[in-house]
């Protein structure tokens, strides 16, 4: 089987699978040979990247990064391997079961044998917006409307691509807000490029000190995130040969 193709949103999200070189255009190897793309946030940032990847030959794709709760019973730093990805337009993706499984399995018992805390895993669906879902009220709707239990903005779109080419595909996501939780307007904002900038969210945050609290909240959910990360990546992404992504 030919390498694993990696679409990562955001650097900080990419940042947990380990040091990464050029590989072609706008694509990165990793140290396990997989194939890294960095696409910025959104479905079509995240298209061009997965079919960059494609081209560059790999044999599946995974979504990869974090994303916010809609289920209640999700807390940060919870691991969402769905069972299907869908849109507000578009019938639900199946993610490769095999896959799903397999990591779940290498997952608890390399936690197992560290004697770390186990991570908690859930196969819901995961809904991907065109929008950002940033109230607690916008979170519930979204939840009654799709049944859902989280949602990020880039997953069915790589999904949409492996399906396209015949290929495996599973989505791997953190939870970082739960559905308690509203985003602060400054981190919409400075994500509005595509990337969270650090000089553009200290910009927003002159502009709106109130959210200063309910970021530095998200920065502690953001930690419980990046472990989940870093424990899925230590497991390696090194899956078995399954069936392909297709309508559910």
């Amino acid at each position: 089987m030919g390498p694993i193709g990696i679409v990562a949103a955001l650097e900080a999200e990419a940042h947990a699978l380990g040091t990464a070189r050029r590989h072609a255009d706008r694509v990165l190897r990793l140290h396990d040979g997989a194939l890294l793309g960095i696409s910025g946030i959104g479905a079509e940032a995240a298209a061009h990247a997965a079919y960059r990847l494609v081209d560059a030959g790999v044999q599946g794709l995974v979504s990869w990064g974090m994303a916010g709760a809609l289920d209640p019973a999700l807390r940060a730093g919870d691991l969402v391997l769905p069972s299907a990805v869908i849109t507000p337009n578009v019938a639900p993706i199946s993610m490769s079961a095999g896959w799903r499984d397999w990591l779940a399995e290498r997952l608890a018992e390399t936690l197992a044998h560290s004697r770390a805390a186990q991570i908690a895993v859930c196969d819901g669906v995961l809904l991907t917006s065109p929008v950002a879902i940033d109230t607690v009220a916008a979170k519930a709707a979204a939840l009654r409307t799709t049944l859902a239990v989280a949602v990020d903005m880039e997953s069915a779109a790589v999904a949409t691509v492996a399906m396209d080419r015949g290929l495996p595909c599973i989505a791997v996501r953190a939870i970082v807000d739960t559905a308690a939780d509203c985003l602060p307007r400054a981190v919409l904002a400075a994500s509005r490029a595509g990337q969270v900038r650090i000089a553009s969210l200290a910009r927003e945050l002159v502009r709106s000190p109130r959210d200063v609290a309910p970021l530095l909240r998200l920065v502690g959910r953001y930690r419980a995130a990046k472990r989940t990360l870093l424990s899925v990546a230590r497991v390696g992404l090194d899956f078995p040969q399954p069936g392909v992504a297709r309508r559910a």
